[in-house]
């Protein structure tokens, strides 16, 4: 008998550490920005850098992380999941030590850049890893699983990097990720098996890659959920890099107090995965989507109106953000599992591929809403306003249109 409940037990615990272990490699993105989103204003006067030089230290990261994905992608493909991510990990982990001994802004950016370099490795696994063993409903199901994980290391991230910030300063913030990066590649050394049934070894080849990319990008239902993805990241992305500045700069919060309203974003958006879950037994994931929109755009109108009327600059400031910031974040917690899950559905043979093709888009995105704020921010306030109603309007036009249209394929 004892055996038997041994035996019951042990798929319950191989899927709780792939949970587990997505969640970590998922976390390596709000870990690497949330953290040090409080230290942005010591670090921009202790380098004596500008608003640009600043923002750079965020799009430098980003935009290697998508690059580097497409990179990624057809070598886990063509060699496994469990390389890439030790290798991955192990320059993730080098790169957080530069960045922490960074000597000026230049050498900072460079690091950052190496660490998104790295941190591609582990993010397009995680979706990559989802398609290899579930199929497209149940994949979507454990994406949410792990982005609830997701989210409650986001709440640690900006309380955390606050708190290292006042008290033993920015580079210590910033070392870390050192610790974090560590723990995750001890964690795929010793418990992670290959996921990946059958290698290509045709993935790493011009033509080979070339007509999957072409494939990938032209099926529509990779176009709709990538669409998807892409426009609630960017609108996450808006508020990342305008946060810092709306709360210390302008409005006086001490590091440690913004880190609390980052953290109640953190617990929205686990919420909004919880949500999604529950949606997913009773609803197609296109209904889920578009219900979420909803949501989203009434965040974006609610925080653009408050902007307006100025309650986003009266006492009531943090509050009169935050609430639509949180709603947002509600409908994020669906839009992102959906959306993710349902982008690679269709590419079983060639997950990595395409999961390098989806992140690739969203930083892309990322990347160029972080470099117009940088040269376009004179009112951070009203930059993320408007940042966050575009994007929700973005959302809500994909998910009325193109996502109700598509359902999730597998082929």
């Amino acid at each position: 008998m004892a055996g038997e409940e041994t035996q019951q037990q042990r798929p319950r615990r191989a899927a709780t550490l792939i949970v587990l272990l997505l969640a970590l490699l998922l976390g390596l993105q709000p870990v690497t920005t949330d953290l040090y989103l409080p230290a942005l204003p010591a670090l921009s006067a202790g380098f004596g850098a500008d608003m640009v030089q600043t923002q750079l230290t965020l799009t430098a990261l980003l935009l290697s992380f998508g690059v580097s994905q497409l990179v990624w992608g057809p070598v886990s493909d063509r060699w496994g999941r469990r390389p890439v991510l030790l290798w991955g990990m192990f320059v993730y982990g080098l790169a957080s030590l530069a960045c922490s001994l960074a000597p000026s802004m230049f050498t900072l950016i460079l690091a950052r850049a190496i660490q998104g370099l790295a941190m591609g490795a582990g993010v397009m696994a995680a979706r990559a890893i989802v398609r290899d063993l579930y199929e497209p409903t149940e994949g979507a199901k454990v994406m949410s699983q792990a982005l609830t994980g997701l989210g409650m290391i986001a709440c640690t991230c900006a309380p955390v990097g606050g708190l290292l910030t006042d008290w033993l300063g920015w580079r210590w913030a910033l070392s870390s990720l050192m610790l974090y990066g560590a723990v995750t590649w001890a964690l795929i050394y010793y418990f992670f098996d290959e996921t990946l049934a059958q290698p290509n070894p045709k993935a790493l080849q011009t033509k080979t890659l070339l007509a999957a990319s072409q494939k990938i990008l032209k099926h529509h239902t990779f176009q709709a959920y990538s669409a998807l993805s892409s426009a609630s990241f960017a609108g996450l992305f808006t508020f990342l890099a305008t946060s810092s500045f709306v709360f210390i700069q302008e409005m006086g919060l001490s590091k440690t107090h913004y880190g609390l309203l980052m953290l109640s974003m953190s617990l929205s958006y686990i919420v909004g995965t919880f949500i999604c879950r529950r949606l997913l037994r009773h609803f197609r994931v296109q209904q889920c989507v578009m219900m979420a929109s909803i949501v989203s755009v009434s965040a974006g109108v609610l925080l653009t109106v408050l902007t307006y009327s100025g309650a986003a600059q009266s006492g009531y400031a943090p509050w009169a953000i935050m609430v639509p910031i949180n709603l947002f974040l509600l409908a994020h917690g669906v839009h992102q599992p959906c959306g993710q899950s349902g982008s690679i559905a269709p590419f079983p043979e060639m997950a990595g591929t395409a999961s390098a093709l989806n992140g690739f888009l969203m930083m892309v995105v990322a990347f160029g809403v972080g470099s117009w704020l940088g040269t376009h921010m004179t009112s951070p306030v009203f930059s993320l306003a408007h940042g966050v109603l575009l994007w929700s309007a973005c959302i809500a036009l994909i998910a009325w249109t193109r996502v109700r249209q598509i359902p999730i394929s597998t082929h």
